[in-house]
């Protein structure tokens, strides 16, 4: 991107000096406007020094049906020149900012005539090296179909991945909180199976003393019983001795 320069002295050779960058200009491949339209023609650049007074934005255009190229619009020590010559001379406008890195220019009332190539070109003394860079402008009668169709395929699929993701999204947010309530619903049931163990058990255990208690009397009246009839067998036996 740089480039050495090499000074000869005599007698000592060869020196390297500083290198030099080269300047960057930057444009749209195409652009499409329409008949009685306007367009804006979009041009920056990069410098590696500051930008001097003396920096200069030219735009050269070239007629698609042409071979010569013409100069259009120069931009010289801090003012803006439209050349009184060609059919651009009261149909542009100057919309860059030098200080902003921006050279860019407005084509108003458009015709089929503007259809061509056109050239953007910065020096920023010291910095004057570099390539110009060029823009295409296509002039239609109305936007050709095409373009409207690939503008709307492409919204149209952005959009379409967006409602995807959200759905995913949402289906992801769904699975997890239906697992969360079936995991808590299992929880629930075993948290209840074993109060309902331990309520069994329990009251097993309350059931045990009666069954004791009912066993004990019955064997209390048992007793009783037998002890009455022992009673009345020895008065019987008594009476019969008599």
């Amino acid at each position: 991107h740089g480039t050495m320069l090499w000074l000869h002295v005599q007698g000592e050779g060869y020196h390297l000096l500083a290198p030099t960058l080269a300047i960057h200009v930057y444009t749209h491949r195409e652009v499409h406007g329409t008949v009685g339209s306007q367009v804006t023609l979009a041009c920056s650049f990069w410098s590696s020094e500051w930008i001097s007074e003396d920096v200069s934005i030219t735009w050269l255009f070239q007629p698609e049906s042409g071979k010569d190229t013409i100069s259009i619009f120069h931009f010289v020590k801090g003012q803006p020149y439209v050349d009184e010559v060609g059919a651009f001379k009261n149909r542009m406008e100057w919309v860059g900012d030098p200080h902003r890195k921006d050279g860019s220019i407005i084509i108003r009332n458009l015709d089929y005539t503007d259809n061509g190539t056109f050239t953007c070109d910065v020096k920023n003394p010291p910095d004057i090296g570099g390539k110009s860079s060029q823009v295409t402008l296509y002039v239609f009668e109305k936007v050709p179909i095409r373009y409207g169709v690939v503008l709307g395929a492409v919204i149209a699929g952005v959009l379409g991945l967006v409602i995807l993701v959200v759905v995913i999204g949402y289906l992801i947010r769904y699975c997890w909180l239906r697992r969360q309530a079936t995991l808590q619903r299992q929880l629930s049931a075993m948290e209840k199976g074993k109060l309902q163990r331990s309520a069994k058990d329990s009251s097993k255990r309350g059931r045990q003393p009666p069954v004791l208690y009912a066993m004990l009397d019955h064997s209390r009246s048992t007793k009783s019983a037998s002890e009455k009839k022992s009673k009345g067998g020895l008065g019987e036996s008594r009476k019969d001795k008599k």
